[in-house]
């Protein structure tokens, strides 16, 4: 039976071959000062920069830029946002780029004003919003984390190796969205599958939780049987528009909160994923495809109904003449050689973990209760050494 909820998103999204057409538009609703953050330099190598600048400029904004936000933002780079967006009184933040980026603007947009320290209010104490909150647009050239259109703000705090995200609300979404699928082509394979992988770990995060007969759970796996079929594709031919499209779209419908709601939810690959991150940076996806099999193995027995119903409607396992368990296994089994064949990483030590990190690892993963077994602090160190 579903719980009782409420339900509002009111990002705005543009998808398609010319839904940058569309920013200029959506300009006319904010002040003058923008703050264009980005990554590294392949917006510029791309020539996606200087359209956006063009835009800018033709609409008479004045252009703050924050580049540099790195794949797992920290902490420091929170504090730079935070003083050049309250300093330039910016009226909007433009996001351009991957979930990082878009995440490290939604957690600048709530910390620029915010009186205190925000890793303290925000990630330690994990409070709501009472500050002046800057609006935030987002331009997406990577897929995977759903950012686009939700408020979840991932932070990375080096000197205490914590990795947090917090899930603001609706009033921290994204205004608007601009989805094209070509912006997406020229990233690297490895990074490309690495979100292909984040993608399908929140819908399994979500996925795994409650037993009882939903829709949310019928939706779910026809988004997973949609990416696993458009991400074999993508591998093989990155610039595939229908396979990359359809993708993007996954992405978005992963994360936007709506499969979410009525269940209880998982979260502790995440939880365990982001703790490896803050040991060794690595990148995010591939923490959580690393991480993925053994903890499926291990909390498999607590769900079984669950994950026979998963190797049946997703993976297509033949049950004739088979146990549950059978049934359960081979469904994780095909899982784990789609993961290889598409080339994830599905080793923490390919990821820098040593065994000296393990405890504190487990020490630094939440500990979340939505899943089918609530975990402890050696339950995670067998987790970690199965991933070994």
């Amino acid at each position: 039976m579903l719980g009782n909820f409420s339900y509002c998103n009111p990002t705005k999204l543009y998808f398609g071959k010319d839904s940058l057409n569309n920013l200029g538009g959506e300009l006319a609703n904010y002040g003058k000062n923008i703050l264009l953050v980005y990554g590294g330099g392949s917006i510029k190598k791309s020539g996606l920069y200087d359209e956006i600048v063009n835009i800018l400029k033709e609409n008479g904004k004045n252009i703050f830029e924050l580049p540099g936000v790195m794949p797992n933002p920290t902490v420091e780079k929170l504090y730079e946002g935070c003083k050049i967006a309250k300093e330039n009184d910016i009226d909007l933040i433009l996001s351009v780029g991957g979930g990082s980026v878009c995440d490290y603007s939604k957690a600048v947009s709530v910390s620029a004003y915010c009186n205190e320290d925000p890793w303290d209010k925000y990630y330690l104490r994990m409070e709501d919003v009472d500050n002046k909150i800057i609006p935030v647009g987002c331009v997406l050239t990577m897929v995977g984390t759903g950012s686009e259109m939700n408020g979840g703000a991932v932070i990375t705090n080096h000197d205490t190796k914590l990795k947090i995200g917090h899930v603001f609300g609706e009033n921290v979404f994204p205004k608007f969205a601009i989805l094209n699928p070509e912006l997406t082509y020229t990233l690297p394979k490895y990074q490309m599958v690495a979100g292909f992988f984040d993608i399908m770990s929140h819908i399994l995060e979500q996925y795994f939780s409650d037993e009882d007969d939903n829709t949310s759970d019928y939706i779910m796996e026809g988004l997973l049987k949609s990416l696993i079929h458009s991400s074999k594709i993508a591998v093989e031919n990155p610039t595939d528009y229908e396979a990359r499209s359809n993708i993007m779209w996954v992405a978005t419908w992963a994360l936007n909160t709506l499969v979410a709601k009525g269940k209880t939810t998982d979260w502790m690959v995440h939880m365990i994923g982001q703790s490896i991150g803050a040991y060794t940076d690595a990148t995010h996806g591939m923490t959580l495809s690393a991480i993925s099999i053994p903890y499926y193995r291990y909390i498999m027995p607590y769900g079984l109904a669950k994950f026979k119903r998963y190797a049946i409607n997703v993976w297509g396992v033949d049950t004739k003449g088979k146990t549950d368990e059978e049934i359960a296994n081979e469904g994780l089994n095909a899982m784990e050689k789609y993961m290889n064949e598409i080339g994830l990483v599905m080793n923490i030590k390919d990821l820098g973990v040593t065994e000296d990190m393990l405890d504190g690892i487990a020490d630094g993963s939440f500990i979340m209760d939505g899943g089918y077994k609530v975990l402890n602090h050696d339950d995670i160190v067998k987790i970690l050494k199965q991933s070994m």
